[in-house]
């Protein structure tokens, strides 16, 4: 079973309802105490990371997700903001300490935008970097749907996954042990995102 946490900053119902239509039991954890039950779990996440890292303090989540990832070692999958917030910090609005559990750091667009919009949205493809399991089933260059304004750069080129260009390189997903992120949205990308929510079920 997993757990798709509700830390009130995240994009359940369209998580939820992807699993749903894979034939993937999935539940909506709202209780820090139950993660532990779970097999796997999933930070969603759309919003200020300062105000999401608050949240997860608030409700406990932050000791319920080290647990999770590194006592029992589950598999656990950030999406969006839930890759950022996994990182050491945010410079998102002032700095920020996120979880700590990869080493990296999110930056702003626009410090280093000059001719785009400074949100990237929409579709862009990914270049992979290493091997991972839940992309064990895409091709180098498929597509996916973005919406973020902040992006992630890890300090250990080896956890990065992927990586996409929006006129920089930045870090597209990552992997870390049993710990993995997307920075797009799986569950708004079609096909290719489908099948990196069937290849972690399979996890």
């Amino acid at each position: 079973m997993i757990g798709i946490i509700d830390y009130g900053m995240g994009n359940l119902a369209s998580v939820k309802n992807a699993f749903d239509y894979l034939g993937i039991l999935s539940q909506i954890v709202d209780d820090p105490d139950d993660l532990k039950n779970f097999d796997k779990a999933i930070l969603p996440g759309v919003g200020a990371f300062g105000r999401a890292m608050e949240n997860l303090k608030q409700n406990h989540y932050d000791e319920a997700i080290l647990d999770f990832t590194q006592s029992a070692k589950k598999p656990f999958l950030g999406i969006c903001l839930g890759m950022q917030l996994l990182l050491d910090s945010s410079m998102e609005h002032g700095k920020h300490d996120g979880l700590g559990l990869v080493q990296g750091t999110v930056y702003d667009f626009n410090d280093v935008i000059k001719d785009s919009p400074i949100q990237h949205v929409g579709w862009n493809s990914i270049s992979k970097n290493s091997s991972s399991p839940i992309l064990n089933q895409l091709d180098d260059g498929e597509s996916f749907y973005f919406v973020h304004r902040f992006y992630c750069m890890l300090n250990t080129i080896e956890e990065v996954s992927t990586l996409t260009d929006y006129e920089i390189s930045f870090h597209s997903t990552l992997q870390k042990d049993n710990i993995f992120a997307t920075q797009f949205h799986p569950e708004k990308s079609q096909k290719a995102g489908l099948s990196i929510f069937k290849e972690f079920a399979k996890l």
